[in-house]
């Protein structure tokens, strides 16, 4: 029985250690070490986004070097992807086995599920303030910004719950591209902040065809007016325009109302004229734009080096190129008096490991791109916005701005105007909550339109029966009734870790067996006694 109760005892503390760590693979909490260990050699794993923009890449690798310059005990490698998706994808791969990214470039919808495994992403807010290695510390190699030099709109983005776990990289919103030179020749002119019900009217108006079905504007056989590129943004803000509801900072789902069911009939009526498509039914907004296809396309600001007649990323045949006047603006807004924008762009994570000295170390080379040196640089390679006042404000940086349109390279004029446009929005600009399953409810948002329009191309009845069916088979597709389950249970101060690992499971069901076989051994000797005293 001694014998039996000591193995029991062994059985429940190893139990007790992997229920414990379960959520965090047995990683302690990360604590700022009191000094940076400059003799211990150090290997960092950075996992970056880059668009085949040579520049870009350029940039992170003086960045490398230039840091690895300052501590040299630091190595840092790089893996570039070219889609924050698949980025998203291999990070939630590598949780289980403990071999994420130390640095990520990510998106905090991303960062919200990475840390469903407790502990797995390192709450930054103790760094920011420490002394020695926070913002603007005394022991930092580099000029970074102190904490009131960060924009503070971009800085709240990176908060999840009442901690912060992440900082800006670079920030972006939507901007509306314009062929200046149609919409005059339609008889209209562009005005200062677009409106949907205005953009809708020039769209159908360019919809118009020659007696050889050839288009009137371009007299070309292609037309398509209003192209959008990220169809979840446009419904996220719409509703945010309408004052709608999509979502509560909990998880609560609310984007499945009225106010949406007018919007997708809206896009049915105007995707049966030929008066608008999307990304991803007829392809990048830019390359009908800059072939005389298409009058007005909407994409991320930090996509205006692809866009205009002199774009110095053109991206179709120069016998297709036409000429015209490319404007920008905000885009289409419901109030023109009260515009609502969008806040988008890469932040940058830190992922915790069991050696603190490695995650400051992380940090510090994370911190390192906030540095004028690479913000700037980064920022003028297309229409991104640093996120520092320290950048915005360099000298460096307004003299880039203030010679708009000299060349068509780095000094084109529609990027600068697009990086303008942020700046001079980032009040009007929001952000989606941010909660394990945001990135499926954007997902949903975009889908929502797409299928309406693909069934509009098919030639499907776009009617109540329809939108009931849409968004039941939306849910049920992005399993958002889970996330509002979800939600419900945390309101009520539930939370669910998830399953148990199949390691502490077995050692339960081992557990179990064994206090059958106790019980078995006790009644078994009792019988036995009894059985010796007859």
């Amino acid at each position: 029985m001694r014998k039996i109760t000591s193995i029991l005892m062994c059985l429940v503390l190893m139990i007790g250690l992997l229920t414990g760590c379960h959520g965090s693979q047995g990683i302690p909490e990360f604590t700022v070490p009191e000094g940076f260990d400059e003799s211990k050699p150090i290997e960092l794993t950075f996992w970056a986004k880059n668009d085949t923009n040579k520049a870009q890449t350029d940039i992170y690798y003086a960045a490398i070097d230039s840091f690895q310059k300052l501590y040299p005990n630091i190595t840092v490698n790089m893996r570039l992807y070219t889609d924050y998706g698949r980025i998203y994808n291999d990070v939630i791969t590598n949780i289980s086995t403990n071999t994420t990214p130390n640095v990520c470039i990510t998106y905090p919808d991303h960062i919200a599920t990475y840390m469903t495994g407790a502990g797995t992403v390192v709450p930054l807010d103790q760094l920011f303030t420490n002394s020695a290695y926070g913002f603007d510390g005394f022991s930092l190699k580099y000029d970074g910004p102190s904490q009131s030099e960060m924009v503070p709109q971009f800085l709240k983005e990176c908060m999840i719950g009442s901690s912060t776990y992440a900082i800006p990289f670079m920030r972006s919103t939507e901007a509306l591209y314009i062929n200046q030179t149609y919409v005059e020749k339609l008889g209209y002119t562009v005005p200062d902040v677009v409106t949907w019900d205005w953009i809708w009217e020039v769209s159908e108006a360019a919809t118009e065809k020659n007696p050889d079905g050839t288009f009137k504007l371009n007299g070309q056989n292609v037309m398509i007016p209003f192209i959008y590129k990220s169809t979840d943004n446009m419904m996220i803000q719409m509703l945010k325009q309408m004052g709608a509801g999509y979502s509560t900072a909990d998880g609560e789902i609310q984007i499945f109302n009225d106010e949406t069911k007018g919007i997708l009939y809206d896009v049915a009526e105007h995707v049966g004229s030929g008066a608008f498509s999307t990304f991803k039914i007829s392809s990048y907004p830019a390359n009908f734009l800059n072939a005389g296809q298409c009058l007005f396309a909407v994409d991320s600001t930090a996509g205006a080096t692809w866009m205009g007649s002199d774009a110095p990323l053109l991206d179709i045949a120069p016998e297709n190129l036409v000429e015209f006047t490319t404007v920008v603006r905000p885009i289409p807004q419901i109030d023109p008096e009260n515009p609502q924008m969008i806040s988008q762009g890469p932040s940058i994570c830190i992922f915790n490991k069991s050696d603190p000295q490695v995650v400051l170390a992380s940090w510090l080379f994370a911190q390192y791109l906030l540095t004028n040196e690479v913000q700037i640089a980064y920022a003028e390679t297309e229409g991104y916005v640093p996120v520092t006042t320290k950048a915005q404000k360099a000298d460096e940086y307004r003299e880039y701005l203030a010679r708009a349109g000299e060349d068509n390279n780095q000094h084109y004029r529609v990027k600068i105007d697009a990086s303008k446009l942020l700046i001079d929005n980032v009040s009007n600009t929001f952000t989606t909550p941010v909660f394990n399953g945001s990135t499926s409810l954007r997902d949903a948002a975009g889908q929502l339109i797409e299928s309406v329009a693909k069934s509009v191309r098919r030639g499907e009845t776009i009617d109540e029966a329809y939108m009931t069916k849409l968004y039941d088979n939306t849910s049920a597709l992005y399993r958002l009734d889970q996330i509002s389950q979800g939600a419900g249970q945390a309101a009520a101060g539930s939370e669910d870790l998830g399953p148990l690992p199949t390691p502490a499971v077995t050692l339960i069901a081992v557990l179990a067996v064994a206090w059958v076989g106790i019980a078995v051994f006790y009644f078994a000797d009792q019988a036995k006694k009894k059985k010796q005293k007859a």
